[in-house]
């Protein structure tokens, strides 16, 4: 347990020196990524489909940021892209001032110290003939970080630090439950001190208790490291206990993005606003108003024109079937529609 206390003695610190008081330590401008979902002729070219497209967002050093929406809506890829797990097609990220898409493979290596990724299928991440300890130490031996000798004691300290004891050190992922395998995940992206955590659907595999066990122990980190966190999921429920800051996603694009509470207690766009009344209420004796959506989503290959909602929208009007609406700043959030705070 002792390193990572000496981990949260430097770490603001030295965020503070990298990025700059209260500059955001991850910019994310006009991100697109476009995938081709049919193969061209000799006569026609390849058609794409933008599965992400024109997000801009910022992270802060030691702040949480969740990602919600619906699955398809481009909430991985976008996280994969600002990871520099994928290049975009357009637009470009900035960790710390540089844009991690230009960067050469020396400089991105480095780089990958400083932002880690945690996967959904914490089985499929792990190596199921090797050691908890030793997948959590490899990190540091890649890197070549400290003696051998300080690797495992610093693998070991971080095993504990996500409260796996010493007698599943030697465990092997299939003698370990999923919430166990999470955790060694969690402390395998932890070991190399990152300064950003993207985590995707991290929890959505587990079960509800072990859910909010995964949740206090990410809090109880990050307090404790100062790391920050994008935080992606489809559960709103999941994100309202852990992020500071919400950016729903809606068919590649953020149709709105403010802080928890404020978006929670008052969402203006109708999609927040569904999402919100679907989330279920533990007591069965409460009553509240739900807002049907007209239809299905649209295919991602061939949004609809103007706002992309308004096929689902039961607000909509002309002017959102013909005109996209732009990120504007509404009641102390960004919101992407045209009716936002008239009603």
């Amino acid at each position: 347990m002792n390193a990572p206390a000496r981990i949260s003695a430097h770490r603001p610190a030295q965020m503070a020196a990298d990025t700059g008081t209260g500059d955001a330590l991850l910019q994310a401008e006009g991100l697109t990524r476009a995938f081709i979902h049919q193969r061209g002729s000799l006569f026609t070219g390849p058609k794409r489909f933008n599965a992400v497209e024109d997000v801009s967002l910022d992270i802060r050093a030691g702040e949480t940021v969740g990602i919600v929406g619906e699955s398809g809506c481009g909430k991985s890829t976008l996280g994969r892209m600002i990871c520099g797990l994928m290049r975009p097609t357009a637009g470009r990220a900035l960790f710390c001032g540089s844009d991690l898409a230009t960067l050469d493979p020396e400089a991105w290596r480095r780089s990958r110290r400083r932002i880690q990724m945690i996967f959904q299928d914490a089985p499929g991440s792990l190596d199921p003939r090797v050691a908890v300890e030793d997948q959590v130490r490899e990190p540091l031996d890649l890197h070549a970080i400290g003696a051998a000798v300080e690797r495992r004691q610093k693998a070991a300290a971080m095993l504990d630090a996500v409260q796996l004891g010493a007698h599943l050190r030697r465990a092997v992922p299939s003698e370990l439950s999923g919430g166990q395998q999470q955790r060694v995940v969690i402390a395998r992206a932890l070991i190399l001190e990152p300064e950003l955590l993207v985590l995707d659907e991290p929890v959505s595999a587990l079960d509800v208790s072990i859910q909010a066990q995964t949740i206090t122990l990410l809090t109880e980190i990050r307090a404790r490291m100062g790391v920050a966190m994008l935080f992606i999921s489809h559960d709103l429920a999941v994100v309202r206990q852990i992020a500071d800051r919400v950016a729903v996603m809606y068919l590649g694009r953020i149709v709105e993005e403010g802080d928890v509470a404020t978006l929670f207690t008052r969402p203006l766009h109708p999609y927040t606003r569904s999402l919100l009344e679907a989330v279920p209420v533990p007591d069965p004796s409460v009553r509240r108003k739900r807002t049907i959506l007209k239809t299905e989503p649209p295919s991602p290959h061939a949004p609809p024109p103007g706002c992309r909602f308004h096929t689902r929208c039961p607000i909509a009007t002309d002017r959102c079937r013909s005109e996209v609406p732009v990120m504007r700043r509404v009641e102390g959030r960004q919101v992407a529609c045209h009716l936002a705070g008239e009603t």
